[in-house]
């Protein structure tokens, strides 16, 4: 190259010195060899990152890919009655699951689709539960997507496997009630488990996919029923299927439970009570040892029939369920509250005797009604009405023919006959157990209303008359009461006194039957009435089943000295032309042999008459009890 400067001059740039061939060569291979050591030197390092700065961390994330740890639910515990049927038992149903690490998230959609086509489900209700579980970050624990399907489905997605990454067909334990409805309120049932039980519960070891007790003995005897699940250790292929087993801990199955409960009688109270119970909507019956307090036979009615609630609850039974006005989903015996009625003079009755109030010799008349002058204005007269003019009775004519007039007086006093007065009526009512729950092992118990002054002012803002008072004597007005509470306190009457906790469950055996725990009587308290006034009750409801005029006739047993009355509640509107209410309700409780009583029944009917529906199943049920021969034991 020539350059010009100032002058002219020109240069010529000099010539670079040619390499040799040689050289070039020599160049080349040296080039090379750096690449090839610089190549290795990058793999060295990553190797090195790789196995030494987050080996740990790929080796975790192999290990899991290779190994899991998954729960073995045990087999749950099942429940007969007192005298060994079995009422409840295990049966296996296949069960659909993904688990979202083993699916692809690109083939999700896909295998979505493909599998909700096998399950004649929708794509988005298969692939729903998936995305919210990935979003929860719990992507080693199965999502069930559907349970209770028939195995030749099962089948045909196990033969597709390779076609549907993380999909697993399994089996689960499910429940299988025998006894039908009758039981549907003490058995209860179990569901799937909810995203609020499982954050309750979790630290217990439930799990997602666990099922549990919803209501029920099922729910109350969770613990026992349930056992104690086990672990395995397990190798699972690419697609999240088991190859392997490496460790594993066996589940402990729970323990089954012995019921208090008759199975016979439960069937014979249940169809004397339906049979009975004419148009009403509900009705209940129960049968109680009354040394005991073992519930022989708990009949609320309508039921339902518990094994729909072992796999998905088809939409139209259960708005049938929900919307039904006879309501088959509440337990009539423990969570439904009613007036009491004339059952109620068993406590009015005794508290007066207690507290010298009357004597059994006391004689009051009844013209039909009392009289009552208003407490605010003389000139307004009140009228009390009884169910009929029964002229003078004494105490157990008062109590075998339900005399309403003689009872208002008892409680609310006439005149110059002092009257128990409200405030001690309801302490006689609450040391009978009304007002709180028997304590009875079923779920959903209420404890219902005692009225007095201060609650109504509460309440209503009003204040307490002597009206009310007379109402509270006959179990009318504010009063919420359960079957079950009336019936332990017919029960005090039975053995002497004792208010006792109602059983339901006997015995808790383990699967081996070895008796884990037995469940003893157990008295809440003694009510505050001497044995001989309890006796004085008594007999008057003796006389109420004995006398031509007792209104518990319909409950006698030939050859057996029964006690019972009767009591039908009014409610609703009062009709201004007769003073009557609109709607009544019956009911009927009996204790017997009177000289040494053994069982007590009670009879409920919405809608129902205590003398005409109520006392005659009653009746039915004592005869069929002592017919039998041999006694429940």
């Amino acid at each position: 190259m020539l350059t010009t400067l100032g002058g002219g001059t020109k240069f010529k740039s000099p010539k670079r010195p040619r390499l040799t061939p040689a050289a070039a060569i020599r160049l080349r291979f040296w080039a090379l060899r750096a690449a090839v050591f610089l190549l290795f030197g990058i793999l060295i390092v990553q190797l090195w990152r790789l196995q030494v700065v987050e080996g740990r961390v790929y080796q975790t994330r192999a290990e899991v890919n290779r190994v899991r740890l998954q729960t073995i639910p045990p087999i749950r515990g099942v429940v007969f009655d007192r005298n060994g049927r079995q009422l409840v038992r295990n049966v296996p149903s296949f069960v659909v699951s993904v688990t979202p690490f083993d699916l692809p998230i690109d083939q999700q959609a896909r295998v979505a689709e493909r599998l909700a086509k096998l399950l004649n489900m929708l794509p988005e209700d298969v692939e729903r539960p998936i995305a919210l579980r990935r979003l929860r970050g719990e992507i080693f624990q199965p999502v069930i997507i559907k349970s209770g399907i028939d195995q030749t489905t099962a089948f045909i997605i196990e033969e597709n496997n390779d076609k549907l990454p993380g999909v697993q067909v399994r089996t689960e334990s499910v429940r299988q009630y025998l006894g039908g409805p009758i039981y549907s309120h003490i058995l209860g049932y179990t569901g799937r488990i909810t995203e609020e039980e499982y954050q309750a519960l979790r630290h217990l070891g439930y799990t997602l996919n666990d099922r549990l007790g919803k209501t029920g003995v099922e729910l109350t005897f969770e613990r026992v029923l349930r056992g104690q699940p086990g672990k395995e250790q397990i190798i699972v292929n690419a697609t999240g299927r088991q190859v392997g087993e490496l460790d594993s801990i066996a589940p402990v199955p729970g323990d089954n439970l012995v019921l208090t409960i008759d199975s016979d009688l439960q069937s014979f109270v249940a169809d004397a009570v339906r049979a009975t119970m004419g148009n009403s909507k509900y009705a209940v019956g129960i049968v109680i040892h009354v040394k005991t307090g073992e519930l022989l036979a708990f009949v609320s009615l309508p039921g339902y029939d518990n094994n729909l609630f072992s796999g998905p609850v088809p939409e139209k039974e259960w708005n049938e369920l929900l919307t039904s006005p006879s309501r088959p989903l509440v337990n009539h015996g423990i969570s439904d509250n009613f007036p009491p009625g004339s059952i109620f003079k068993l406590i009015t009755g005794a508290a007066a005797l207690q507290e010298k109030i009357a004597t059994v010799d006391t004689k009051i008349f009844s013209k039909g009604y009392l009289e009552l002058r208003s407490e605010i204005d003389p000139r307004i007269i009140y009228i009390f009405r009884d169910w009929g003019a029964h002229g003078w009775l004494d105490f157990y004519q008062a109590m075998a023919r339900s005399g309403d007039v003689y009872f208002y007086q008892l409680a609310g006093g006439h005149y110059d006959f002092p009257g128990l007065g409200a405030e001690r009526l309801a302490a006689y009512s609450r040391a009978f157990g009304l007002g709180e729950p028997t304590g009875v092992d079923l779920p959903g118990e209420v404890g219902g209303v005692v009225p007095t002054p201060a609650w109504k002012l509460r309440e209503f803002g009003e204040e307490w008359y002597t009206g009310d008072t007379y109402n509270m004597g006959i179990g009318q007005g504010f009063w919420a009461v359960t079957p079950l509470q009336m019936l332990m306190v017919v029960t005090a009457f039975a053995n002497g006194g004792e208010l006792l906790r109602p059983l339901i469950v006997k015995e808790i055996r383990d699967p081996n039957n070895n008796v884990v725990q037995r469940f003893e009587r157990e008295v809440r308290r003694r009510v505050p009435v001497s044995v001989d006034n309890l006796n004085e009750v008594s007999r008057g409801m003796v006389l109420g089943v004995e006398w031509e005029q007792g209104t518990a006739r319909e409950a006698f047993v030939p050859g057996m000295r029964i006690a019972a009355k009767t009591g039908t509640a009014e409610f609703g509107q009062r009709d201004p032309r007769t003073g009557w209410y609109e709607s009544q309700h019956g009911w009927c409780f009996a204790f017997g042999p009177v000289e040494n009583p053994e069982i007590a029944v009670l009879v409920f009917h919405e809608f129902g008459s205590g003398g005409q529906t109520a006392a005659p199943a009653v009746g039915r049920i004592l005869r069929y009890y002592f017919s039998r021969g041999q006694l429940a034991r």
